[in-house]
């Protein structure tokens, strides 16, 4: 257990933070587990023994920069506050960056866990959307619908066939979605 401002919780963030600040001035294909314990201020083995190697590392560091920094915005409708929602989650994703987080998060991660924590930061959001516009007193589609008619095409769209993915994409997959309302 990661005790909160314990010597474990700062020890990650050292690492995480190094593994960025280093990935960002000298290239994601330069790391190495020594480079990396060298900025952070701790000892190899320390990487080894918490993260086992690079990759698994990378793969930490993925999760955690492709979690939500922010609640999915309220733009009053259903459809304005999934369709925005969309329109960034694809943007972010799709960018150079989100691709090799999302190719990182899943490299280092062999029983599946990673993926499965990416999907549920993406439930999360969908579940504040849908929430809210069942206050509103709108009628919503579920989550996995959601999730299958929405974020699964684009991750696919991402990872295997990149072309034409832009907010007009995005907007098709959500008016899909809420067409079955």
């Amino acid at each position: 257990m990661v005790r909160p401002g314990g010597r474990s919780a700062r020890v990650q963030a050292s690492v995480h933070t190094a593994v960025r600040e280093l990935a960002s001035e000298v290239g994601r294909d330069a790391l190495t587990v020594p480079l990396v314990a060298q900025r952070a201020g701790v000892t190899p083995s320390t990487i080894y023994r918490r993260w086992g190697d690079l990759q698994e590392l990378l793969s930490d560091v993925a999760v955690e920069r492709l979690r939500p920094d922010t609640t999915p915005g309220d733009h009053g409708t259903l459809s304005s506050d999934l369709t925005s929602w969309a329109e960034q989650f694809l943007d972010e994703m799709a960018s150079p960056a989100g691709r090799a987080y999302i190719r990182d998060a899943l490299l280092g991660d062999p029983d599946g866990g990673n993926a499965g924590q990416c999907s549920a930061y993406a439930a999360e959001q969908i579940d504040v959307i849908l929430t809210r516009a069942t206050r509103r007193g709108e009628r919503t589609p579920d989550a996995e619908s959601v999730i299958d008619q929405v974020v699964a095409p684009m991750m696919y769209r991402i990872l295997f066939r990149p072309d034409g993915l832009d907010a007009a994409y995005a907007r098709r997959l959500v008016a899909g979605v809420l067409r079955d309302v």
